[in-house]
């Protein structure tokens, strides 16, 4: 199975995956450049493995919760090259492509309770509850979430993976081995690949913005007084 991941929750991440192996990746941590960067990452990473878009499989898109900008770029571009190559697009939550990188990497211990946090600035952390599998290759589960809210009013007595670990180190029970991570377009494909395998329904590409655009809309003009 050949998939295209994009993933702009955080930093801007593209992967292309053949099953489980990375064909060619890219990264990018800077959060203002999502939409610049995005196109010619795919370009190239088509190019180098000699892969064309109507080649694949399908494209999958991290569906946040991240900022609206950044976040609005990653999906409108997988959406038009969904379209344009007329192939299938799905969305996965960009949260559990972390909480699937602490279970692989053994991160927490089968069977126990964990949670998954990211920078939703302001002080506050984009978050959600999982439950690492009891069986080894099957995915967490989602326990609670997605929700965004202060570090400090995060649930206790469970481990945090994800970069809200280290922006706060005082409000939460960080895991030192992922503590600086965000959600990766790999490992986004890797979840989706194990579920395309399984026959489970996968999300659209309805995002997950969980607050309002600081952007508003203008309200009509004043009237100028003689």
């Amino acid at each position: 199975m050949l998939l295209l991941a994009l993933d702009t929750s955080a930093a801007a991440t593209v992967a292309l995956l053949r099953d489980d192996v990375v064909v060619g990746r890219f990264a990018s941590a800077d959060t203002r450049s999502h939409a610049e960067v995005l196109a010619p990452a795919v370009r190239r990473i088509l190019s180098e493995a000699g892969v064309a878009g109507t080649d694949l499989d399908a494209v999958v898109a991290g569906v946040g919760p991240g900022p609206f900008t950044g976040l609005r770029a990653g999906l409108v571009t997988a959406r038009t090259l969904g379209f344009v190559w007329g192939v299938p697009l799905h969305g996965v939550m960009s949260l559990d492509a972390l909480a699937f990188d602490a279970v692989t990497g053994g991160a927490v211990p089968a069977g126990s309770g964990f949670l998954v946090g990211t920078d939703a600035r302001r002080g506050e952390v984009y978050w959600a509850a999982y439950r690492a599998p009891s069986r080894s290759g099957d995915l967490p589960d989602l326990v609670d979430g997605p929700h965004v809210g202060a570090a400090a009013a995060l649930p206790g007595g469970r481990p945090l993976v994800g970069r809200a670990a280290s922006l706060y180190p005082d409000a939460v029970d960080g895991v030192p081995a992922f503590a600086a991570s965000d959600p990766d377009a790999a490992s986004l494909a890797r979840v989706a690949h194990r579920r395309l395998l399984a026959g489970a329904s996968l999300r659209d590409t309805s995002p997950l913005y969980l607050r309002e655009s600081d952007a508003q809309v203008p309200g009509p003009r004043k009237r100028a007084t003689a």
